[in-house]
């Protein structure tokens, strides 16, 4: 499985981007995805994750610091997944990576150890 995240970009404080990770080769609709991001010098932290249940229920968590902002979403028929990002502030700056795993439980899927796959990452700088 291959990720290619994308969007990436330079900002002023308040704007928005919206970010698209794409997966292909053997991925399936039940993938469980998520967004974290990576600022210099510190872990990377958990943001956004979409995790599919048995029938059509997709559940949803954010970090605390990005609910009401930010927006996850994703396109089965395209294989990708969106991070929505809007109100950015400067503090949001970091490297996005896009992580999946076809077996991470819902309870876990804050860990970045949850996830086997992982994209290579796109910078969002905002300005304040």
């Amino acid at each position: 499985v291959q990720l290619v995240e994308s969007g990436g970009a330079l900002v002023q404080a308040g704007g928005s981007l919206r970010l698209s990770c794409t997966a292909s080769g053997r991925t399936s609709n039940s993938f469980t995805m998520a967004w974290f991001r990576q600022a210099p010098g510190k872990e990377r932290e958990f943001v956004s994750g979409i995790n599919w249940s048995a029938g059509t229920t997709n559940y949803l968590d954010y970090e605390d610091s990005v609910k009401g902002r930010f927006t996850i979403s994703r396109d089965n028929a395209k294989d990708t997944v969106y991070l929505q990002m809007n109100f950015l502030k400067s503090e949001d700056t970091a490297f996005y990576y896009c992580a999946a795993d076809p077996a991470a439980l819902y309870a876990a899927l804050r860990r970045p150890s949850e996830y086997e796959y992982w994209g290579q990452g796109t910078q969002v700088t905002v300005s304040s």
